[in-house]
């Protein structure tokens, strides 16, 4: 956030704010940062269908960046975070949180290992400041953390026609999943990897602050032969629901652990140690709640804290729902009792009206994120 001359605080900007502007986006405060919400031309479920049956591009450079350098950076960053740097190697990327001494997550966030000492982070926009601190009050002498944040845009290319559209550019294409290339375009730096948040193929990529204008401009022409869209939060947040993925302050918080969330897998149980691992391992026998599908088999559209009922009885509440484009019906995933099982049935109170779902494990939707 920025303060003005009166005091207040208004958002920040990311490098491609004039752009979304330009073409008419509805923009939001997302994270602190005006990010564009929708496009005219279909909204919302024109730019989810895009994605799914062609392609898209999101600006998301209001995510954070930091970087780890220094003699035993990556070996520090393992001893922090929860997943095992030690399952991947150097041009490999992974998934992983941050979590406090009570197992509760301060953030999700995604590792770039680029040597033993040199490793970077790209964490949620509203927690890249917390992240960083905490890293830098625990990390020994040489190793030095820095808030990137505003060094780097990022700009995801999601969906079956990415590869094309990059390719056009002349950027690398076909990598393995969660692996990426330190490229260059028309000289300048420019990270490709393959990841997402969208569940489709696609390549998120990190260029430099100041270059990601020209890129974007670039990939929005290169689209244009694909019927591809500039995306907005609003699909992208369809999508990863679709795939199940949690976001951070509503599936993924101080309050909910990955325990609760179902990303055990995305811990490291055997490594020596990480923060929270103790609170984690406790509670790993015996969750007190669990992360579920719901997929919605009358009439209604799930919202975050929703109450969800079995028979009568309160067994907890929404965490993410929304209308899947996709499916044509409501979706949400929910922290539920323990005992609540795939297949049962259960009543959500939308608005006071009992809606029905049928309790599954997400993806609600089948994709292709993985292969080659």
């Amino acid at each position: 956030m920025t303060t003005t001359t009166s005091g207040t605080t208004s958002p920040l900007t990311s490098p491609l704010h004039d752009r979304h502007v330009a073409l008419g986006a509805k923009m939001a405060d997302f994270g602190g940062w005006d990010m564009p919400i929708e496009y005219p031309g279909g909204g919302v479920v024109a730019e989810h269908t895009a994605v799914r049956e062609r392609v898209g591009a999101f600006d998301v450079s209001h995510l954070g960046k930091a970087s780890v350098k220094g003699p035993g950076a990556a070996d520090f960053v393992n001893s922090c975070f929860t997943n095992d740097v030690r399952r991947i190697s150097p041009g490999q990327a992974q998934y992983t949180l941050c979590c406090d001494e009570s197992g509760g997550v301060v953030d999700d966030l995604i590792v770039y290992l680029k040597s033993d000492d040199d490793v970077f982070l790209i964490p949620n926009a509203a927690n890249t400041a917390e992240v960083v601190r905490r890293l830098q009050a625990a990390a020994p002498a040489g190793i030095e953390v820095t808030n990137l944040h505003q060094a780097y845009g990022v700009i995801a290319v999601q969906g079956t026609r990415s590869d094309e559209v990059l390719g056009a550019l002349g950027l690398p294409t076909g990598h393995d999943y969660m692996s990426f290339v330190e490229a260059d375009w028309h000289g300048r730096p420019v990270i490709v990897c393959r990841t997402g948040y969208t569940g489709e193929r696609g390549y998120e990529l990190v260029p430099l602050w100041d270059d990601a204008t020209a890129l974007w401009d670039a990939i929005v022409d290169a689209m244009v032969p694909f019927e591809g869209k500039p995306c907005g939060l609003g699909a992208r947040d369809t999508l990863r629901t679709e795939m199940g993925y949690p976001l951070h302050g509503q599936d993924l918080s101080l309050d909910i652990t990955p325990v609760q969330a179902r990303a055990g897998w995305a811990v490291g149980w055997k490594k020596e140690s990480f923060w929270g691992k103790e609170a984690l391992v406790a509670e790993k026998a015996n969750p007190p709640r669990v992360s579920r599908g719901l997929l919605v088999t009358g009439r209604g559209i799930p919202r975050p804290h929703c109450a969800v009922s079995r028979d009568g009885s309160p067994v907890g509440e929404v965490t993410s729902g929304t209308f899947s484009p996709t499916l044509k019906q409501g979706i949400a995933l929910a922290l539920l009792h323990p005992d609540v099982t795939e297949g049962d049935v259960v009543d959500i109170d939308v608005r006071g009206r009992a809606v029905q779902a049928r309790v599954v494990k997400p993806p609600f939707v089948e994709v292709q994120v993985r292969e080659s």
